[in-house]
């Protein structure tokens, strides 16, 4: 089960990577009341039949993981988004790529918690195989807009391989930076 905002799109990021994608676009727009995540991909798609099928918590091609006989990810998801009366599209074009936009309210109850972005994004950087992955996270307050990019191939070459711990601590530190940016904003008092 996806216990917050991370986990559903730790999800989505790693079903682009393993559809084969060379390139991973990441898009996290936060305002006041609402986070907005566009993930795209230039994977291997699906078919406008397997767009529909996926939607279904039964349905599972078979092939990533052979021994599950469900696939509760979208599903998860969509009912999730539901619940906060927010948006969810997915498009997608066999052997093209596949976009999954949605839009959660963090103001409504039932909204998950958001989770630890900066884990999550260290998580997403660090998969194992060989993909660029852009991401652009903003914040939109009345108090002030801050936002930052983090791009994989450049910090691949700043830090190097992300299969030591050192680098992968050094990555930590810099996106807990940049987030610690934003949670200043959060801090200020609203713009009257």
């Amino acid at each position: 089960m996806h216990a917050s905002l991370c986990d559903f799109l730790l999800d989505i990021v790693q079903n682009a990577i393993e559809a084969d994608s060379k390139n991973v676009s990441l898009l996290i727009e936060e305002d006041a009341t609402s986070i907005k995540f566009v993930v795209e991909d230039d994977g291997k798609g699906m078919s406008e039949e397997v767009q529909k099928r996926v939607t279904d918590p039964f349905y599972t091609d078979g092939i990533k993981h052979v021994t599950r006989k469900v696939g509760l990810g979208i599903p998860f998801l969509i009912q999730a988004v539901q619940s906060v009366n927010g948006e969810f599209s997915l498009q997608s074009e066999k052997g093209v790529g596949t976009t999954v936009s949605y839009r959660f309210f963090t103001d409504n109850i039932d909204c998950p918690p958001v989770g630890d972005f900066a884990s999550t994004m260290v998580v997403m950087l660090s998969f194992g195989s060989d993909y660029q992955m852009v991401i652009n996270r903003t914040l939109n307050l009345p108090q002030g807009e801050e936002s930052y990019q983090l791009d994989r191939l450049e910090l691949l070459d700043l830090l190097g391989d992300f299969n030591t711990s050192g680098s992968l601590n050094l990555l930590k530190t810099y996106v807990r930076s940049q987030e610690a940016a934003l949670d200043e904003i959060r801090k200020q008092t609203p713009e009257v």
